[in-house]
């Protein structure tokens, strides 16, 4: 019998998909990954992913399938690879997306690790994307609900990581996955999506940081491309690329971050236009299809909600490429991630620079 780890982070989703690993007969066991500590985070009690309350909802729907359950001590990994990270990018002028490392770094590898451990088959999750074996590789596929599909936060997925993954919502829309939970009597059956970056649940990203860290960014310069003071910024980690709310500048024409300049502390503002670039470079680049020897055509996300868009990519070393896009792309962000697709399938994914 197949033994399969179910990643339950309290919501709807994993939850079916534990009830759906259970009717076909695998042998499961139930995990939350503790992250942190609400006091670690500057909140006292708050319903965020991984919170108490997530952990009795999952706990509450193993029981019910008669699942072993365990809550998986991840604190010290998360606050490294996830937290920290994040910070440093702000700081270095990104936008991240912990999201993508919480994915790599602990549903896919601490998690996989401990399923090697526990010598389980499989690692389970209640993403919207699906996985095919096709001439001798793993590919990742988009998941059947457009609205709902994941696949770009899961680009990091190696070969060995795809083999050992299934996703059984891959063919489910979210409302007949919602469905079903009714139909089961689960807890959180019409439980909300969490929105917000779970460490980070009033979305106040600066605040977070600067009580974190115990430190204070300093004000700076707002200036236009050719360096002309226009006024002062609260602190450089407080922008991203294409933001026009919150600037707290009144120029009599709209403006926004075009780019940020670390060095000098200062937070560069222009026109809609001068958001639009023609390439972009990307680092820590992870193939799933078999890396190309030269440049290909394909499609290309540079953010989680945008639809794809033609473009060429061309490997320049091992772990870096040139995406040259067929039109001009908008508010392109250092930290994001570009994502390549054909059709239904993501051809590999990395890290703007």
């Amino acid at each position: 019998m197949k033994k399969a780890i179910i990643a339950m982070s309290g919501g709807v989703d994993s939850s079916v998909a534990a009830f759906f690993m259970n009717q076909l007969g695998y042998e499961c066991i139930g995990a939350t990954m503790k992250l942190y500590d609400n006091e670690d985070i500057g909140i006292s009690k708050e319903k965020t992913c991984c919170s108490l309350d997530d952990i009795d909802d999952a706990r509450a729907v193993a029981h019910k399938l008669g699942m072993p359950y365990y809550v998986f001590n991840f604190k010290d990994e998360f606050e490294h690879r996830v937290i920290d990270k994040f910070i440093k990018t702000y700081e270095l002028g990104g936008t991240p997306n912990p999201c993508i490392d919480c994915n790599r770094f602990l549903k896919f590898e601490k998690l996989m690790q401990r399923m090697k451990e526990l010598q389980y088959d499989y690692v389970v999750t209640g993403h919207y994307a699906d996985i095919e074996y096709k001439d001798g590789r793993y590919l990742l596929k988009k998941g059947k609900d457009l609205s709902k599909d994941q696949s770009y936060v899961l680009y990091s997925l190696t070969q060995f990581q795809l083999e050992h993954t299934l996703f059984p919502l891959g063919k489910y829309s979210k409302e007949e996955i919602r469905k079903v939970a009714e139909e089961n009597g689960f807890i959180n059956a019409r439980k909300k999506d969490s929105q917000d970056i779970c460490f980070v649940p009033d979305g106040d990203y600066s605040k977070f940081i600067e009580q974190y860290k115990g430190t204070q960014y300093p004000k700076g310069n707002f200036v236009d491309k050719n360096g002309n003071i226009l006024g002062k910024h609260n602190g450089i980690i407080r922008y991203t690329i294409g933001q026009r709310k919150g600037l707290n500048i009144a120029l009599g024409h709209p403006v926004y971050v075009i780019e940020k300049d670390i060095k000098n502390n200062s937070v560069v503002l222009g026109s809609n236009d001068d958001l639009f670039t023609n390439e972009l470079k990307a680092n820590d680049f992870n193939w799933i299809i078999e890396k190309p020897k030269e440049s290909i055509k394909c499609y290309a996300k540079t953010r989680y909600n945008m639809k794809e868009v033609p473009c060429e990519v061309t490997p320049v070393s091992d772990n870096e490429v040139i995406v040259s896009f067929e039109n001009p792309v908008r508010a392109v962000t250092p930290g994001q991630a570009v994502v390549l697709y054909d059709g239904d399938y993501v051809l590999g994914g990395g890290t703007i620079i």
